[in-house]
């Protein structure tokens, strides 16, 4: 048991670089803590104490801010950062190496209606290995996270996010496909959210329409300017002059010489 708690804080400690040392750990960080009381509380659940792991959980939130139902599935080595606010629900299922930050909310997506007909049945999501919820986050439904994914700060996912992926915005958009380098699949990636330069998918979009768009300018310019020019029409029809009382423009009936017929205009 010790030794497994070794490993919980030496990877909190690897991936905050404000924690100093293990004791520091040990007595400051909500996260941890609320790790150990949900240990608690899934090993009461599990030999079937569902209240008194049930209550367990709740005094370990009211304690850290951070509220874990004990019958949530829980990985090794998860880092809950900072913390408060977290909301991990029933049948959540979290792998190794998981981080959350705070505000992550992993739960249902409709608890309220029909309750009964959801009892047992699998509502939360699926965070596979290594993936990384950013703070404010809401991961909804039983869908899947599936490893090294990194969901965004404020992002609402409501659908399975690829493997090595990233997600941001409402609803949550792929802004990184997995095609990524294979050197920065396992990059830790604070609050879930890269600072380089990430992609918008609705601007991308819309920079397609705007060139689609110009092509298209492009294009009627040269028609109008091939009917302007000279010789008439793109189509090789004769020029019809515009002068008013000019008789030019009259239109001629017949054919091969017939009788000209001579058109006015009703307009003034």
């Amino acid at each position: 048991m010790f030794k497994s708690l070794k490993t919980e804080i030496d990877s909190m400690m690897q991936r905050d670089p404000a924690a100093k040392s293990r004791i520091e750990v040990v007595l400051c960080y909500p996260g941890f803590q609320a790790l150990l009381m949900y240990r608690l509380s899934n090993a009461l659940w599990r030999n079937n104490w569902r209240l008194l792991g049930r209550w367990l959980s709740q005094v370990g939130r009211v304690l850290t801010g951070i509220e874990i139902h004990p019958g949530a599935t829980i990985g090794k080595r998860l880092f809950i950062d900072h913390g408060m606010a977290v909301v991990v629900g029933e049948s959540a299922i979290l792998g190794d190496d998981v981080t959350l930050y705070q505000g992550v909310t992993l739960g249902g997506v409709a608890p309220s209606v029909d309750s009964d007909s959801q009892r047992n049945q699998k509502r939360h999501p699926t965070l596979e290995d290594g993936v990384i919820v950013g703070s404010g986050a809401q991961v909804l439904g039983p869908i899947t996270v599936n490893k090294n994914a990194r969901v965004g700060a404020n992002a609402v996912v409501t659908k399975d996010v690829p493997e090595c992926a990233t997600v941001v915005g409402i609803p949550g958009k792929v802004v990184q496909a997995n095609g990524k380098k294979k050197a920065e699949e396992g990059k830790f990636v604070a609050y879930g959210t890269p600072t380089g330069d990430i992609p918008d998918p609705i601007a991308r979009a819309l920079d397609g329409l705007l060139n689609e768009v110009q092509s298209l300018r492009a294009r009627v310019n040269e028609l109008e300017s091939g009917t302007a020019s000279p010789g008439g029409l793109a189509s090789g029809m004769p020029a019809v002059s515009a002068e008013p009382g000019d008789g030019s423009g009259d239109g001629q009936a017949g054919n091969g010489g017939g009788e000209a017929a001579t058109a006015k205009s009703n307009c003034p």
